[in-house]
Order: C-alpha cells, then sequence, then structure tokens
C-alpha cells in the first residue's frame, strides 16, 4: 500500500472519522457527492467506488452508466461543522471509467493537463478568487426569501451590517479546513458579503473555490440565511462577481512584478486572455442572469483593460512583490472553475507562444463616460448567454482546450437552458421570476 495513504488511514482512525464524502463536480460545476463508511476508504483508494454516471447532468447515458470516484488523497479535509464524535471527512476525487481511464467529462483533470503544460514551457501560474455572495432572509419554513439580510453598503460595520458574525463563522471554518482567508467585508449592496482567500495553485485554488462555496451555504444555513451566488438577484443594486486573480512565474520570480515597467510575458499573457475573452465568456458567465450584471456597478461590458481602474475587463493592481497580478473582472461564481481557470491558463499560454500585442490601456472611467472616449471602437463583451454560447459553437480553441466532450455537452445543456428562458420570457431586461425560480434557490 501506498505510504500517503497508509498515513491517511492512520490519520482517519486516529481522529475518530466514520463518514467519508467522495466529492466531485458535474460539467456545469455543481459540487455533487456520495458518502461512504470510513472502513470502504482503502477500497476507495485502490479499485475506486462506483457511482450512477446518467444521473449526473452532462455525464453519460443509461446503456453506459457505471463510472468510478478515486479519492485525491492531497484534498483530505475534515467538515468542521459536523458531530465531533463520528466525524465527517471529504476528499475531492478523479474519475475514471471501469477500463481505469480517466473519463472524459473529468473537468478537474482538464485544469490538470493545462497545469502541466503551462509548466512544460516554463512557467507556473497562481490564482486567487475574490468572491462576491448575497446574504438572504428566509421564511418561518426556512425558505429562501428575496429579501436581503441587512440595508449596509460598502464597507460599512455593525450594527449596520449584520453579516459580520456570519463572515467571521466562514472564515474560521475556512482555516481549520486548510484555506487561508485574507480579507472579508461588506460590499455595496443590501446583504451583499465578499471574502477573499489566498492565492494558490490552479488545482488548489479551484478546489478551495468549490470549498468555500459549500462552506457558505451551510454556515449562512445554520444561521437561518440563505446564501446566493446569482449574478445579479436584485436589478437595481449591485451584482456578484467572480474577480480572478491571476499572475505567472518563471523560476519563482513573479513575471507581473517589475515596479511598473511591462514585463512581455505577462503582457503576451494578458493580450491572449483579452484575444480569447468573447470565446470563452459562456464558460466564465454560464447563466441568463450572469449578463444582466454587465456594463454597471464596476462590472465590465468592454474588452479593454487598464492600470487600477475598476470600470475595466482586466486591470493590474498596485499591489507589489507576489502579491502582483492581473484581475479578470468578468466571470461570476457560477462558473465551474476547473474549465474556467483550464481556458485562462490556455489562452494565456497561446498569448506568451504567439508573441500577442497588448492593446493601449484604457485609463478613463467606462461607466459615465465623463472622459468623453469613443467607446464604439472597443469591443464589447457578449450581450446574452445566446450570443456567449454560438461565439462558442465557432470556437476551435475552446474545443481543443475543452475537448468535444465536455464542449459538447456544455453546450447542449446551456442552448437548452436558453431556450427553456425564451418560451417562457417574454421581457428580458429585467430579472424574471424564470431567473428566480431556476438560480436564486439553488447556486
Amino acid at each position: 500500500m501506498d505510504q500517503t495513504i497508509a498515513e491517511i488511514l492512520r490519520f482517519i482512525e486516529e481522529n475518530d472519522i466514520k463518514f467519508i464524502k467522495l466529492q466531485f463536480c458535474d460539467v456545469c460545476g455543481e459540487l455533487k457527492s456520495i458518502s461512504i463508511m470510513a472502513s470502504q476508504l482503502e477500497r476507495a483508494f485502490l479499485h475506486g467506488i462506483c457511482f450512477d454516471a446518467s444521473s449526473i447532468k452532462g455525464f453519460l447515458n443509461i446503456e453506459e452508466s457505471d463510472l468510478f470516484l478515486f479519492p485525491d488523497p492531497s484534498t483530505l479535509a475534515i467538515l468542521p461543522w459536523r458531530p465531533q464524535e463520528g466525524r465527517v471527512a471529504r476528499f475531492f476525487c478523479d474519475i475514471r471509467t471501469p477500463e481505469g481511464e480517466i473519463f472524459k467529462g473529468d473537468c478537474r483533470n482538464i485544469l490538470k493537463k493545462a497545469v502541466q503544460e503551462l509548466w512544460e514551457l516554463g512557467y507556473t501560474a497562481k490564482v486567487g478568487p475574490e468572491c462576491e455572495f448575497y446574504l438572504f432572509k428566509t421564511d418561518d419554513e426556512g425558505e429562501p426569501i428575496l429579501i436581503p439580510h441587512d440595508g449596509a453598503g460598502y464597507f460599512e460595520v455593525a450594527p449596520f451590517d449584520k453579516g459580520e458574525n456570519i463572515r467571521r463563522e466562514i472564515c474560521l471554518t475556512l482555516e481549520e479546513m486548510g484555506l487561508t482567508p485574507e480579507s472579508s467585508h461588506h460590499e455595496s449592496g443590501p446583504g451583499q458579503n465578499e471574502i477573499d482567500f489566498m492565492h494558490d495553485n490552479a488545482l488548489s485554488s479551484a478546489d478551495n473555490f468549490i470549498t468555500f462555496k459549500n462552506v457558505i451555504k451551510t454556515i449562512a444555513s445554520l444561521n437561518g440565511l440563505h446564501a446566493s451566488f446569482m449574478p445579479k438577484p436584485l436589478l437595481n443594486k449591485s451584482g456578484s462577481g467572480l474577480h480572478i486573480n491571476l499572475s505567472i512565474s518563471k523560476e519563482d520570480k513573479n513575471l507581473f512584478h517589475n515596479d511598473g515597467v511591462h514585463n512581455k510575458v505577462a503582457e503576451g499573457f494578458i493580450a491572449g486572455i483579452m484575444y480569447r475573452i468573447k470565446e470563452i465568456t459562456a464558460v466564465l458567465n454560464p447563466t441568463i442572469n450572469s449578463y444582466k450584471r454587465f456594463g454597471s456597478f464596476e462590472a465590465p461590458k468592454y474588452v479593454t483593460w487598464s492600470h487600477k481602474n475598476r470600470s475595466q475587463l482586466i486591470r493590474i493592481p498596485a499591489s507589489r512583490g507576489e502579491y502582483s497580478r492581473m484581475e479578470l473582472r468578468s466571470p461570476d461564481s457560477t462558473c465551474n472553475p476547473y474549465i474556467a481557470f483550464s481556458l485562462l491558463i490556455y489562452a494565456g499560454m497561446e498569448g506568451i507562444k504567439k508573441r500577442r500585442v497588448l492593446p493601449d490601456a484604457v485609463e478613463g472611467n467606462l461607466y459615465s463616460n465623463v472622459d468623453n472616449i469613443e467607446v464604439d471602437k472597443f469591443d464589447k463583451l457578449p450581450s446574452n448567454l445566446n450570443e456567449a454560447l454560438h461565439i462558442m459553437k465557432n470556437s476551435d480553441f475552446v474545443k481543443e482546450v475543452l475537448g468535444e466532450f465536455v464542449y459538447n455537452k456544455f453546450l447542449k445543456i446551456k442552448l437548452k437552458e436558453w431556450s427553456d428562458y425564451e418560451s417562457k420570457c417574454t421581457v428580458h431586461d429585467e430579472v424574471s421570476e424564470w431567473e428566480i425560480s431556476n438560480y436564486f434557490y439553488r447556486l
């Protein structure tokens, strides 16, 4: 038996862990889980745990439904909110076929390949998500209602900020699970919050992001609230984005740290992402509601970049040293982080290889356009999910990165989602009942 596995089995026994959650994501990034008894963990490591893949969105048909979960030993974490007697731990899993091959729909493996190819090119990437979410009240039966937890605004404090203690509990829970929260605060919208955690390698950050969302929803529920990552739950209030911070290093040197002098490799990486951004927007913003957020409350609309300016698609924050980075401001937390990070890494790599040239920075405010900038000369992000899907449908780049299986499954699911929305909604400039029904309660 592998020494690492033997050590984990010993840890499980010594810490009175009785239940093991084996977790993975479907093609759309929704967390799935099966629980096994601790006595079955060795079998899971060696032979995998079989499950019905025909019941998972975007996986297999009923006539070929068996897949196997193999826990990744490096992702062990105890769930702090579960009972301390007969404890519960979780692992993220690799997904294999009965023949022992990696399943084509295993999005985690797509990201592993992206990280490996970047390393072969001579670089490593760090990813740091900044995640916004809303806290809503629940009714007497514990069901969510569309009333924010408080009426506080940006950076406000208690007693106006009623989310302070919940954010504290979330941060402490994340620390117990091995994540490193860096900051938390009330955001601009009523009941809106943000928690940022330490950047890490791309795979760990994707795992951490899935853990992060699960912790937030769980702690909110334990406090009688509903946490929603819906991008635009309230039409005339701030949307919730997922700002993705990216940096690349060569020989442990952060190429974004150059005291204001641009590094050509870093520029190529940014330019590559800008070049492909419209093709990958359907993955970064995969819901109908995602597009209600663009163009207001500091959410971008144009394919532009800037130093520091928050009205742009990409900005270069003023931070120095290991915190030097680019910040992509268009994605939201409904995305599948494994394929989202993969597409960004491959787009950046392509930019490096082809030495793509970064366009001039746009330093003016594109929301109010008080600087009278000729905005018509800039490319725009897709205006709705349907437009984004059709751009993706014509992208050989996205198909090559995701593989035909995930590419086709994702498009099929999302085109059906758009068709259902179109058939039931006649007014598209509001947050519809269809969106509330399909996103508010689940996302």
